[in-house]
């Protein structure tokens, strides 16, 4: 290879060190090896000539069809108040590489947008003039979404941006396309201060501020100069007001529209492929290092050919990991004999997510002593299952799993007390074996809702349109020695996906086989079956 370096080179580094970020610059700027691009006028124009600028025509989202209630009812919670909901920022992995982006769930909820179509974006509900005929006819709000302009080859930023410059990042959606999508007007990002700080004040009649304060800092220290500009300078009550707008954004997605249901049942099924996919390769990586991480590629492909991503990071714990609630380095050996738990979900397009666990005889077969701690399991989700009922809680769930898992430990001589002792609030040593909760709301976030009041969760009635988990397991510890020696390293979960209807609870997920001998008979059909 030649090393010869021409007077071109020369003058080309020269023009380019005009340009190069001085030493005062933060030092990942100074760093970014993606800075150093040309920057010629000749250049400049020859870029942004000469180029089929087509369109393809934008369809409106099927979400569009259902965000105009969720905007209705978030706008009817806060009348006279502008509310602030941004999208987020991708998130730095290391250096210059970002974290797929992926929107935050109140904004994907509000707006109907899923993927990563709007990192930096945010919507904004403007309250209505009380005198105007809308606000006569019951509306509250007008919705605005502020986006940055495409960055395509008619600007110098479609080869300078690497946020949003289309030479980089491919085509992406804008102010025309993100409306024609979502339905709701679009305007520049660069007037969003402008738009926010219209009408604000602390006296009679003037607007109120509230922010998702936690996704975008650059999002919320706009909205506090905005506040403190105009009378609301206490940073307390500021805070009060953010959290209970996300109290309430929250508590709203408990009951799910018929897109998200449907949407949560496409999740299940591609994570019905995930699991068919994974155990097709089973048999062939039992005993090989870091096994695990073979299965949760295999299943994670499906994620991203299926989905968006996985909904969360996939367990693939064998042996002595599956007691591991969390256990998602899933660098482990998958060991013949043992049990496999895996707890995966696909993320779809819309980020709907499914959460689902089983728990496997690697080899295919349950031994005796497997069979027996499985069906436990089995029995304690199946009395959760009858235990919700519409007008039932959580916890009506949680007691009914646990007071089988609590029989069972006693029954089995490992609960020492009786096992009334164990289930009152001054006992509970069956939950040594089963600390975690057994049920969670599901949808946009695995564990959706979690900023919910306890009074509007734990504590509220179940209804119809809620989709939740329930997962009891046991988790018997390698190194407890309250155990006998043949149960420890022994894990086992099963969760399945339930939607609330008016005549009782479904099993979403009733197509992933469960039972004892469908899940044997499901093994012997992947292990025979050809590569999917």
């Amino acid at each position: 290879m030649s090393s010869v370096v021409t007077e071109a080179d020369k003058a080309y580094e020269a023009e380019e060190s005009k340009n190069a970020p001085g030493p005062d610059q933060p030092m990942a700027d100074r760093v970014n090896n993606r800075s150093l691009r040309p920057n010629s006028e000749t250049f400049r124009q020859f870029m942004t000539t000469g180029w089929d600028n087509a369109e393809p025509a934008v369809e409106p989202l099927e979400s569009s069809k259902y965000i105009g209630k969720r905007l209705e009812a978030l706008g009817k919670r806060f009348p006279g108040e502008r509310i602030v909901i941004p999208a987020g920022q991708p998130k730095v992995r290391n250096n210059d590489c970002d974290y797929a982006f992926r929107p935050d769930t109140a904004f994907a909820y509000y707006t109907g947008l899923g993927c990563d179509y709007e990192a930096g974006a945010v919507l904004v509900l403007n309250p209505l003039d009380p005198d105007s005929e809308e606000a006569k006819a019951g509306k509250t709000h007008t919705p605005e979404l502020f986006v940055a302009p495409r960055a395509d080859n008619s600007t110098a930023d479609y080869y300078r941006d690497t946020h949003y410059g289309e030479y980089w990042v491919g085509p992406r959606a804008g102010l025309r396309e993100l409306k024609a999508m979502t339905g709701i007007e679009t305007h520049d990002i660069a007037t969003l201060e402008d738009a926010i700080s219209k009408d604000v004040g602390a006296e009679a009649g003037a607007v109120q501020l509230r922010v998702v304060r936690t996704t975008d800092p650059s999002i919320t220290q706009m909205v506090e100069r905005v506040r403190e500009a105009n009378g609301f300078g206490d940073p307390d009550a500021n805070t009060k007001a953010d959290e209970a707008l996300a109290e309430f954004g929250s508590e709203q997605r408990m009951v799910k529209d018929q897109y998200e249901i449907g949407e949560i049942r496409k999740a299940v099924e591609a994570t019905k492929h995930g699991f068919d996919r994974m155990l097709t390769h089973l048999p062939r990586v039992i005993g090989r290092p870091r096994s695990e991480r073979m299965l949760e590629g295999a299943f994670n492909s499906v994620a991203r050919e299926e989905g968006n991503a996985v909904g969360y990071d996939t367990i693939i714990a064998s042996g002595k990991h599956a007691p591991i609630l969390h256990w998602m380095r899933n660098t482990g050996v998958v060991g013949d004999g043992e049990l496999l738990l895996v707890d995966a979900g696909v993320e779809v397009d819309s980020l709907y997510t499914a959460d689902i666990t089983r728990t496997f005889p690697v080899n295919g077969k349950f031994t005796p002593l497997q069979r027996k701690l499985y069906q436990a399991v089995l029995d304690s989700q199946q009395a959760g299952f009858e235990a919700a009922q519409p007008g039932a809680t959580y916890s009506d769930i949680h007691h009914a799993c646990m007071r089988v898992i609590a029989e069972r430990l006693h029954e089995w001589g490992i609960l020492k007390v009786p096992v009334e002792e164990s289930l009152s609030p001054q006992g509970q040593q069956h939950r040594r074996w089963l600390a975690c909760g057994v049920a969670h709301h599901l949808g946009l976030d695995v564990h959706d809702c979690a900023q919910a009041r306890y009074e509007s969760y734990q504590g509220a009635k179940i209804t119809p349109g809620m989709i939740f988990t329930i997962e009891p397991g046991l988790y018997f510890a390698a190194n407890d020695l309250l155990l006998p020696p043949e149960l420890r390293g022994i894990g086992i979960r099963i969760e399945d996906d339930v939607l609330m209807t008016e005549h009782g609870p479904e099993w979403i997920s009733a197509g992933i086989p469960k039972q004892i001998d469908e899940v044997e008979t499901w093994l012997a059909e992947r292990a025979s079956a050809r590569e999917d």
